[in-house]
């Protein structure tokens, strides 16, 4: 119900309450600083602190979508050899939509306009890849309403809420997405489609499965050179830690 607080102050519930939108809400987690840390921050504390990851906008979307009258759900997509992306999802006139935070242009909001789960999750495919440049996205879960976790207070709690990521790896029952046939004869995205999806981010830290994505690139793209790499401004690379 949006009429309750579930334990924010009445100030934090208006800063939700104010986003109207899942595009309101999407442009907080745009306006939210990306942090690469081992945390699971409630979303009282994303909003405080201004940063976050993908696990906890996805949760904090959960949670401002519940503010502005939907359920809190969040649906998880699997990658093989890549991390899990988390998205939180709504259904208006029939149709999903979601909305989420990440590093890569193409894995964030969905328009509602899709007649199923399965359909919303095949739209993030072609965006979904590793550092390697392969399409990695193999399932997803069904939506997860996380009121199931109001006993623990997971929107205000100050303690780590571990238990929403515990729950989505022991206990979400997760769908293939396609076969194991099809996923054999998929090939690596070329260089400009992983450049497009990684327009206006640092990416200096990420993809942390195997080598940096410029180093995979050398057969595409000449001025990446074995030891020698570079990025696309011409900077040696950093340590990279991929983060969705």
């Amino acid at each position: 119900m949006a009429d309750a607080t579930y334990g924010f102050s009445s100030r934090e519930w208006r800063t939700l309450r104010s986003l109207k939108t899942p595009a309101g809400i999407q442009r907080l987690l745009n306006a939210l600083s990306y942090h690469d840390a081992d945390t699971a921050w409630s979303p009282r504390r994303v909003l405080r602190e201004g940063t976050g990851h993908c696990l906890e906008g996805g949760i904090l979307a959960a949670a401002a979508l519940r503010a502005i009258g939907h359920a809190p759900l969040i649906l998880d997509l699997e990658g093989e050899k890549d991390d899990d992306h988390i998205i939180a999802v709504y259904r208006e006139r029939g149709h999903w939509g979601a909305v989420s935070k990440s590093h890569f242009n193409g894995l964030r909001e969905r328009p509602p306009i899709f007649r199923t789960p399965r359909e919303l999750a095949l739209s993030y495919f072609e965006d979904y890849y590793n550092g390697r440049g392969e399409r990695t996205l193999r399932r997803y879960s069904r939506p997860i309403d996380l009121s199931r976790f109001d006993h623990l207070d997971w929107m205000t709690t100050e303690r780590p809420i571990w238990f929403v990521p515990r729950y989505l790896v022991e206990e979400a029952k997760h769908i293939p997405l396609i076969s194991r046939a099809q996923a054999k004869s998929l090939v690596r995205l070329d260089r400009l489609s992983i450049q497009a999806g990684l327009i206006g981010y640092d990416h200096s830290h990420m993809f942390a499965n195997g080598k940096s994505i410029y180093a995979e690139l050398e057969h595409t793209d000449p001025r990446i050179r074995g030891n020698g790499a570079v990025d696309l401004n011409g900077r040696p690379p950093r340590s990279r830690s991929k983060s969705t």
